[in-house]
């Protein structure tokens, strides 16, 4: 595998040979327009970006950017937001501003845990077996007075501190 930074000289020159070519008269190492889902927009983690955000200019647009190349106190407050708009998608501001999109994650994630609840409550209804029978207090009972009567391991165990003359725990 190629490390990063070949792999960035190799897409920035053009790659190999003329495999980066989408039309038969361009050359991969030409100037060639990047698309619009490369370096385009401004974020906030890289705010000025390669490429204005409006290339296509109209009639209007093209006589503002024409008034751009005089005095700027000549300009209205107006003209200036709409060069800004020109050549930015966004305002820091509207960039940093919050989204709710934290919202449809948390309706998510409920969705999901309610989901899992009811799939388990299912499972234990309808899917795990009865409880055996040797889980019971009764039975669990039982097995502790058959190690009593066995005397299992009485020097360190259940029956060194069982006071088999009193019949009760020792204290």
């Amino acid at each position: 595998m190629l490390s990063r930074a070949a792999w960035s000289l190799l897409m920035r020159t053009g790659g190999l040979g003329t495999r980066g070519t989408h039309s038969p008269g361009s050359t991969a190492g030409g100037q060639r327009r990047l698309s619009p889902y490369v370096d385009c927009y401004a974020q906030r983690s890289y705010p000025m970006p390669d490429e204005p955000f409006c290339t296509e200019l109209s009639e209007e647009q093209r006589a503002l950017k024409e008034r751009e190349k005089s005095s700027w106190a000549q300009l209205s407050q107006a003209e200036k937001v709409a060069l800004y708009r020109l050549q930015f998608q966004e305002t820091f501001a509207e960039m940093n501003r919050r989204s709710n999109e934290w919202k449809t994650v948390m309706g998510c994630v409920f969705f999901f845990i309610g989901f899992t609840a009811l799939m388990i409550w299912w499972q234990r209804i309808y899917v795990f077996p009865e409880k055996v029978v040797t889980l019971t207090d009764e039975r669990k009972a039982q097995q502790l007075q058959r190690l009593l009567d066995m005397k299992s391991n009485p020097i360190q165990g259940l029956a060194a501190q069982w006071d088999y003359e009193k019949k009760e725990w020792k204290k």
